[in-house]
């Protein structure tokens, strides 16, 4: 063999690489294509779906500036109207129809005691009645009996056949009669009296919701006396629970009386209960209570909640801030014009 042909089959055969490379390049191009022309169908698919965003120019609704506080207190909120229901009779509990947290309905039944006694009570008087009837009903029979007794008497001794004697024992008799008669009606008003006084114990025994409220406190338990008045030892119940009216909550504070003249009626009023310190409920001054305590230096102030809540309830704490009113307002001015922080005034 020859050097030449030795050499030619030594040499590497590149046609086949250079195919392969081609294809190669081929295929990344198109990929490229792929995630290109991807890329912009998703982009043009967004922009056709996005949220269109404006800007506008916020404005006051109202051109007086905001008030500010010339005074800030702390005190509780109160309730003008709250009672503890109790029995107008000694007696034991029969039952108890409420509990804590229950909106009560004024007239709804509480609870009741143990009535044997004065329903007994009540068919006594009852029985006594209906005898006084009876014996009414007897007598006036006689009476009409005495009566005709007496006209015949009586035309007999005109007549001359009978002596007076006679005629006065019919006039006696029936002259008793008549006032058996009105004694007998006299005990019928009385006997009826004593049904009512019965019948009014008897309704005793059932203890009912003076208004409508919310019961804040049960005291009293079935088996248990209670009685209007406290009888000593710690066995006597002297309520039977305690009844809140909601709507008649409002604020009550004590104001230093060195700062008393910044406050005034109908003042705007912004209350922050301490249980929830980022709520700020509109409030207005009530009144201003003309008397001051001497041994702390303070006026009490009543100040009514204009926004009702099941969130504000009895003896909370809150803290109170005297407005400034804008202009055209009514509100009490500061002396100075600075603003007063009172600490725990209550």
């Amino acid at each position: 063999m020859e050097k030449s042909d030795l050499l030619s089959q030594l040499r590497m055969d590149h046609t086949k690489d250079r195919a392969s490379r081609g294809r190669t390049w081929l295929l990344a191009v198109v990929a490229v294509a792929l995630l290109v022309g991807g890329g912009l169908i998703w982009q043009a698919v967004v922009w056709a779906h996005r949220p269109t965003v404006r800007t506008t120019l916020a404005r006051s609704a109202s051109p007086d500036p905001p008030s500010t506080s010339v005074l800030d207190a702390s005190g509780y909120v109160t309730a003008r109207r709250q009672a503890t229901v109790s029995a107008k009779i000694t007696g034991k509990v029969i039952g108890v129809y409420f509990e804590e947290g229950m909106q009560v309905e004024e007239g709804a039944v509480l609870a009741r005691l143990d009535d044997t006694d004065a329903k007994a009570q009540v068919a006594l008087t009852r029985a006594q009645l209906a005898a006084v009837r009876a014996q009414l009903a007897e007598i006036r029979a006689q009476l009409q009996q005495a009566e005709r007794d007496h006209t015949r008497q009586q035309e007999l001794y005109d007549r001359g056949l009978v002596s007076p004697q006679t005629v006065d024992a019919t006039l006696a008799q029936r002259d008793v009669l008549r006032a058996r008669l009105a004694t007998t009606e006299d005990q019928i008003t009385v006997a009826q009296e004593s049904v009512a006084v019965a019948q009014v114990q008897l309704d005793n025994t059932v203890i009912r919701a003076p208004f409508s409220g919310v019961a804040v406190a049960k005291s009293a338990q079935p088996g248990e006396i209670v009685s209007p008045l406290s009888a000593g030892g710690g066995f006597t119940r002297t309520g039977i629970g305690t009844i809140v009216d909601m709507e008649s909550l409002e604020i009550q504070v004590d104001v230093n009386e060195a700062y008393i003249n910044r406050v005034a009626p109908r003042q705007p009023v912004e209350a922050v209960l301490n249980a929830y310190p980022t709520w700020r409920i509109p409030c207005e001054v009530i009144a201003i209570i003309p008397a001051a305590d001497r041994s702390k230096a303070t006026v009490k102030v009543r100040i009514a909640i204009k926004s009702r809540d099941p969130r504000i309830v009895p003896d909370m704490g809150v803290r109170v801030g005297f407005l400034s009113a804008p202009p055209g307002g009514r509100s009490a001015a500061p002396a100075d014009g600075d603003r007063v922080k009172l600490g725990e005034s209550g």
